[in-house]
Order: structure tokens, then sequence, then C-alpha cells
């Protein structure tokens, strides 16, 4: 029983072709990298936004942390981020 050694990897400047004989593509486009960065800022700003609320002192509560910006807007911003990134993965990407 022989052992065959492995091919050694090599990258080329050759267009990569499938079992079909057509040139293969990419799944994303830049379209959709842009997208994807931008639904990934839009998460981002949603935790920025989360930030906050807390006291200094541990034995004084401070109401701070029920404010409209955390409870409400902050996880809608976050919600508003993933359906960004969910349509950036749907697109289909310009021939």
């Amino acid at each position: 029983m022989s052992k065959e050694k492995p091919r050694p990897i090599t990258i080329s400047s050759k267009p990569f072709f499938n079992q079909q004989g057509e040139k293969a593509t990419f799944s994303f486009g830049a379209d959709n990298y842009k997208m994807m960065l931008i639904g990934i800022g839009i998460i981002t700003l949603g935790m920025i936004l989360m930030i906050g609320g807390g006291s200094d002192d541990p034995n004084k509560f401070s109401e701070d942390i029920f404010s409209f910006q955390r409870l409400t807007l902050s996880p809608l911003v976050i919600v508003a981020g993933y359906v960004v990134v969910l349509l950036a993965i749907i697109k289909k990407p310009k021939e």
C-alpha cells in the first residue's frame, strides 16, 4: 500500500472553474459586505446606547437604568442592525 504525497497548496492568478466548467463566483459581492459592515455598525451603536445607568455608590439605587434609551430604543436599534445583516446575507450579488 503506497502512500501518495499530499499536493502542495498553491495560489495562482488563474480563474477557478467549478465541475460544470463554469467560472466560479463568490457568494457575496462588494455591496453585501458594505451592508454587513453597516449592520454591524448599527448593532454596535445599539450596544453603546445601552451603556450606563449605574450608581457609583452600591448602597444607593439609581433610576437611570429604567430610561427610554436603555429599555426601548437600544433593543430596537440592535434588532434593526440584525435585520440589515440578514438582508445583506440574503441579497444576491451583482454579476
